[in-house]
């Protein structure tokens, strides 16, 4: 039986989200805590994790309140790292399948994720960078996708890795809410769904009907934080 489990996390950060479906997967109890990340506690740092970041775990350790942290639970901390250990402490959940072929393609797909489509969609969000840096990362993470089903055919932390991403990216352009010019959004939200990219847009749609990705993604809560953010951005613009 597991330990006891305190869950950082925030709602806006789709680093944090990946541990919450991970959990949520594996049906796990836990604790979990929101952290505001304009304005973090200041124990967290030297209590929880050092970098300051979410998503974080407390395991182990006395009962404790979430704020109390408690120094003989084991803190673990980055989001990939702690979707790994959820899939080991849950092992039914099937979060890491056991067949060791299907477990590397789960990490090379991740792997796609992380080099090529987050930095893509980050440039293109924050700075304005070349969509076409976007759609060259979807093309190469839909050529690694089976004919049907999720990204190694049963659903897995490959598909975690990603799916609080594209989450984010359709909430940003389909509100056409960034740093690229206005009414470009929704241009690229219909490219990006499009018959060039049909097989990625069914396995998008299958993601977001995922329960697990339903129950730990509030969209309005997102969305307005999204326009926030970028509000200042497009005012500097103007």
């Amino acid at each position: 039986m597991p330990d006891r489990i305190t869950l950082y996390t925030a709602k806006i950060c789709p680093f944090a989200q990946r541990a919450e479906i991970a959990l949520a997967e594996a049906k796990a109890e836990y604790k979990r805590f929101e952290i505001d990340l304009q304005n973090k506690p200041e124990w967290y740092a030297p209590k929880v994790n050092p970098a300051s970041k979410v998503p974080a775990i407390a395991y182990g350790g006395p009962d404790v309140p979430p704020d109390q942290p408690s120094p003989e639970s084991v803190k673990i901390a980055e989001s990939l790292v702690l979707v790994e250990f959820i899939a080991d402490l849950f092992p039914e959940a099937g979060i890491l399948p056991k067949d060791p072929v299907k477990r590397a393609q789960a990490r090379f797909f991740i792997e796609g994720v992380s080099s090529k489509f987050i930095p893509a969609w980050f440039g293109f969000q924050m700075r304005n960078a070349p969509v076409e840096e976007v759609y060259k990362a979807i093309e190469y993470l839909q050529s690694l996708l089976p004919e049907s089903g999720f990204a190694i055919g049963e659903f897995s932390a490959a598909d975690i890795a990603i799916v609080p991403f594209l989450a984010r990216a359709r909430v940003s352009l389909l509100n056409d809410i960034g740093a690229f010019p206005e009414g470009e959004g929704k241009k690229v939200y219909a490219e990006i769904t499009g018959s060039k990219f049909a097989r990625f847009a069914k396995y998008q749609e299958e993601l977001f009907n995922r329960e697990s990705f339903k129950s730990t993604f509030d969209e309005a809560y997102v969305t307005e934080a999204f326009r926030k953010r970028f509000a200042n951005i497009r005012d500097q613009a103007k």
